[in-house]
């Protein structure tokens, strides 16, 4: 019974070696088809931000010549 439990053993291990040997080799893969797509995606979030930071700046000029204008009011 011994050598059964042995033999069983053995083939799980093989088995899961197999298994870590797929996974490898598809994630691998996966890094050799994808490296594109993350650069396109980086360039469109940096593209949207820089429109946005435009947005605020435009807002932030008109904010900053109201001030000025309403201290000269006071004096």
């Amino acid at each position: 019974m011994a050598g059964r439990t042995s033999f069983t053993k053995r083939q799980k291990e093989q088995a899961r070696q197999q298994h870590q040997r797929d996974k490898a080799e598809r994630k691998s893969q996966r890094k050799l088809e994808k490296p594109a797509e993350p650069l396109d995606d980086a360039n469109e979030l940096a593209r949207l931000a820089q429109e946005q930071a435009a947005l605020f700046r435009v807002g932030m000029d008109e904010a900053e010549d109201k001030h000025p204008a309403d201290d000269d009011d006071r004096d």
